[in-house]
């Protein structure tokens, strides 16, 4: 049975699918395909069925990185579904939470920059109205802050306990 995280951004086109792109692109150096598997969502539902942005692709694409999957809306029942919830933003934290009605998650809620090694920021910054350089930051601030997630979760007993 793998592991399974939960990316979560606001509209799931740009930050989200992002991470969950960069860490399956870790997963597979790692050589831990099907041990640990992700996914992404957004908070809103306004770009369901769409693909990444594609100025998120392009950075992306620099990197070595390819960016697949479709927008989905984030629901109730990924708190079951998902070991651990990761939000890009304070906001969404909030709006995960929010749906979390009986207070049963929230230990499986978490901030993604929790995880950052390198870079000081507590919340990967939305992109979308800005230019190239805001989507090029984001993509390193994940990359950095997904090889601290890998390391986590290899080293969590939740994850062992899986294997």
């Amino acid at each position: 049975m793998a592991y399974k995280l939960l990316f979560v951004c606001l509209g799931n086109i740009c930050r989200s699918p992002s991470a969950e792109n960069i860490t399956n692109h870790l997963i597979q150096e790692a050589g831990l395909v099907g041990k640990i598997v992700c996914d992404s969502a957004g908070t809103s539902s306004y770009h369901i069925g769409s693909p990444p942005d594609r100025r998120m692709t392009a950075a992306a694409t620099k990197r070595g990185i390819k960016l697949q999957g479709r927008a989905r809306q984030f629901q109730p029942l990924d708190f079951e579904k998902f070991d651990l919830i990761l939000a890009m933003d304070k906001q969404n934290y909030q709006d995960i939470l929010y749906l979390d009605r009986q207070d049963q998650y929230q230990d499986k809620v978490r901030l993604i920059c929790d995880f950052a090694t390198s870079y000081p920021d507590r919340e990967v910054p939305d992109p979308y109205y800005g230019g190239s350089q805001g989507f090029e930051y984001v993509i390193d601030l994940l990359l950095d802050a997904c090889q601290g997630l890998l390391a986590y979760v290899v080293k969590t007993q939740e994850y062992q306990a899986k294997l």
